[in-house]
């Protein structure tokens, strides 16, 4: 096993807890990029999404939420901050009013204008304005931890921003695990800086109305599972609201953290189309690991739903002896269609160093040197950098090193770890 290529990339990949894709990040560039370009709105800093995932423990009293409400307002001011699911849901008047402002210590007012609610997320929309000018880094003055209150403990899941032309007023929007139905009263639990420069806690206590949360619209059992190479996924339920829909299910799958972003190539499709993905990941605990997908509402009428794992981590067998030359013009064929780069071989006063490239999500396993000395197994690998091809390919470079001074003959590659096509298909039944 490569030992230092695993590390790497198993540190990397553990904190992969949720993570979006960048077709989320391209909707809201593109939203904002809408804006005339004399505008007095410009684009802020994105806020990545970052999420521990962690195992919850439900307690279920009955029917989630309560049924629809009808709202006389919506929410104004944070067009550019809808994804379309959450602008149809804003023009049908589908958001809670709260309009609720406190002062920060450092002057800055701080107004949780609305939120939105269902039974798999809680979104609150909020204002910052300061006559002296905001930060950039919305931070710098305001930075959600928590919302909790009555059977509730929600952590933030993800935020973004936008901030006027003249650095005044900020509007943003957070995402929030679930809150419990019966919660009547919350409390946003936040970090601000004070004069010394120092972060402090604060809260902000808001009335929320249960009866205004959007119920759940679809629920179901799928308990199905597909096999790949070192392992299974396991899809359990999914649960589908107006705002989002959500599937959770098992890994166990041996080489998962191989590869980046591997869950990111489960589709759902839903009605023959595919559903815009939000987020994707995985966490481990007492041995079992879970995973969570997000992706956007499920279009209505509902016809027809299914998951389609186009792609996910793999593992090939290579046992590969390639003759080292100073230098391979031209790329070395794997399996799969994969290619290996030998860009440079250097013998130093202490060491053997070849700089190796191939394609990203492919983590190379067993890598070894023969010499006329015997066999040297990989000891390090550094320098780990992205290059580009002239076809627009994205290659992985680095330089792994071997603790030998000898001439080296062969590379020895025992396996690789790769992203791997599987077009594995599960229906799930919409009636």
């Amino acid at each position: 096993m490569d030992k230092i290529e695993q590390q790497l990339s198993g540190e990397k990949l553990h904190l992969q807890a949720v993570k979006a894709p960048e077709e989320m990040e391209a909707r809201l560039r593109q939203a904002l990029a809408r804006i005339p370009a004399k505008s007095s709105k410009q684009r802020a800093s994105y806020w990545k999404y970052t999420a521990a995932a962690v195992v919850i423990s439900a307690i279920v009293f009955g029917s989630n939420y309560n049924a629809f409400a009808y709202y006389s307002k919506k929410l104004l001011g944070f067009d550019e901050l809808f994804n379309g699911t959450l602008q149809q849901l804003n023009e049908q008047g589908m958001g809670q009013v709260i309009d609720q402002t406190i002062t920060l210590l450092d002057g800055t007012e701080l107004t949780i204008d609305g939120i939105m609610s269902d039974s798999n997320q809680f979104i609150l929309y909020y204002t910052l304005k300061n006559e002296k000018g905001l930060q950039e880094d919305i931070s710098e003055h305001f930075r959600p931890s928590d919302i909790t209150g009555l059977f509730t403990n929600a952590r933030v899941i993800s935020g973004s921003a936008m901030i006027e032309e003249n650095q005044i007023e900020q509007k943003g929007m957070y995402t929030f695990e679930q809150v419990s139905p019966f919660a009547k009263t919350l409390k946003l639990n936040f970090w601000q800086m004070d004069a010394n420069g120092q972060m402090v806690e604060d809260q902000l206590t808001f009335s929320y109305n249960p009866n205004k949360a959007m119920q759940s619209e679809f629920k179901q059992s799928i308990k199905k599972s597909v096999k790949v190479d070192q392992g299974s996924i396991t899809f359990n339920t999914i649960k589908a609201t107006p705002t989002m829909t959500k599937i959770e299910g098992k890994l166990n799958v041996k080489n998962l953290n191989r590869v980046e972003s591997a869950l990111h190539e489960i589709q759902l499709i839903a009605n023959g189309h595919p559903v815009a993905m939000s987020s994707s990941g995985y966490n481990s605990s007492l041995g079992r690991v879970s995973f969570e997908l997000s992706y956007d509402a499920l279009p209505q009428p509902l016809e027809s739903l299914e998951l389609l794992v186009s792609k996910f981590v793999g593992y090939d067998e290579l046992d590969a002896k390639l003759p080292l030359t100073e230098r391979q013009e031209d790329p070395i064929a794997l399996s799969n269609g994969k290619q290996l780069w030998i860009n440079e071989i250097r013998t130093t006063s202490e060491r053997l160093e070849i700089t190796i490239a191939t394609e990203e999500n492919i983590m190379l396993d067993g890598v070894s040197v023969q010499t006329a000395a015997g066999t040297v197994e990989l000891e390090t690998t550094v320098n780990e950098r992205t290059e580009e091809l002239a076809d627009g390919r994205q290659l992985k470079q680095r330089t792994i090193v071997f603790h030998t001074t000898e001439t080296p003959q062969y590379l020895l590659i025992k396996g690789m770890h790769l992203l791997k096509s599987y077009d594995e298909t599960i229906e799930i039944k919409v009636d």
